[in-house]
């Protein structure tokens, strides 16, 4: 019966994820722990680990992006890019309030996130690439805290 039980909810989350997610939402708050499908469950959680990150990753690419157009093209500067900045700073905020343990990762790939950037502003600016600093000017500090906008 288990094992049939197990079966289904295996199926289900091939079928249809979303009725997989409120039914194994309803075993945990029952405690029908032996009608959970663990393996798809303990997927989904590592899953959500690893959309963190890359979130985590993508927004501090954006915004050390536009960081560096608004350095290096100041004759262009908009309201779009500081209000993409802005957004990008609040959702990093949140992203860490919600999930403190981010904050090493961010450390971890500032560097790549940079030249991830850095590669992009030159695309999308026609900044050769060579001129744009191949480390970062701005520490992890100010990317995220300090208005350099305004300096």
């Amino acid at each position: 019966m288990i094992s049939q039980s197990i079966t289904t909810q295996s199926n289900l989350y091939k079928e249809d994820f979303y009725l997989w997610i409120q039914a194994t939402a309803q075993h945990l708050k029952e405690g029908n722990f032996n009608q959970i499908d663990i393996p798809n469950l303990v997927e989904e959680i590592e899953s959500m680990g690893r959309s963190e990150k890359r979130e985590v990753k993508s927004r501090l690419i954006v915004l050390l992006m536009h960081l560096l157009k608004w350095e290096y093209q100041p004759d262009k500067r908009s309201q779009s890019w500081r209000s993409t900045i802005t957004e990008q700073r609040i959702c990093i905020e949140g992203l860490l309030e919600d999930s403190p343990s981010l904050q090493p990762l961010i450390l971890e790939v500032f560097d790549d996130c940079y030249g991830k950037a850095r590669q992009k502003a030159a695309e999308e600016t026609g900044i050769k690439l060579n001129f744009l600093p191949k480390e970062s000017p701005f520490t992890l500090e100010e990317v995220l805290k300090v208005s350099l906008l305004d300096e």
